[in-house]
């Protein structure tokens, strides 16, 4: 998912920004159903996370096609683009607005950020965990419950109305983002 940090303060020394690896990196959302559980992987996503000269980080995005939403069931892809209203509200995109911990040499991070999905933006608090992997790599873990509600997404039906999902949904990410491997670790925030 994506992370974004803002950081108050003039720079003489040039921001540096890395990029999230889609391919190291990887989002699931899961949920219920009166029926069974579901689950659906996020296929593409990209993001920048942007450090000032002090190697503090300075901004976050993350942006996710709703159509890179994908299950092992055709019928449950469908109805996710239906729920995001897909046509209308192509991505879902994350902006961080305020860094509100950082901790420790493996880093913990508690941001907030507004979150856009289905055309409705919610501030959320997000909690991750994050550790230098390897010089320029940064990874981070966390997961957060969202209610559809809440961003005016009116839960997937099938079967006639028989089979109801959930109005919450989790959301687990690792996200790796790349750049200089010259950069200092993290955890010197």
């Amino acid at each position: 998912m994506m992370l974004c940090f803002s950081v108050s303060g003039i720079n003489t020394v040039v921001a540096q920004t890395l990029k999230l690896n889609p391919k190291g990196s990887t989002i699931t959302i899961s949920g219920t159903t009166n029926v069974h559980d579901w689950k659906s992987k996020v296929t593409l996503m990209t993001g920048e996370l942007t450090l000032n000269g002090d190697k503090k980080v300075q901004s976050l995005t993350v942006e996710i096609p709703v159509k890179s939403i994908k299950s092992d069931e055709k019928l449950m892809d469908t109805k996710t683009y239906e729920a995001f209203n897909a046509a209308k509200n192509p991505s879902i995109t994350f902006k961080l607005t305020d860094v509100l911990q950082i901790n420790g040499n493996d880093i913990t991070v508690t941001v907030t950020g507004n979150l856009t999905m289905a055309g409705t933006t919610r501030k959320i608090v997000l909690k991750s965990t994050g550790k230098n992997t390897k010089p320029g790599v940064y990874e981070f873990k966390g997961n957060v419950n969202l209610k559809m509600s809440d961003f005016g997404m009116k839960a997937p039906t099938a079967l006639m109305g028989v089979m109801k999902v959930g109005d919450v949904v989790n959301l687990s990410f690792v996200a790796d983002f790349e750049g200089n491997p010259d950069l200092k670790n993290l955890s010197q925030l």
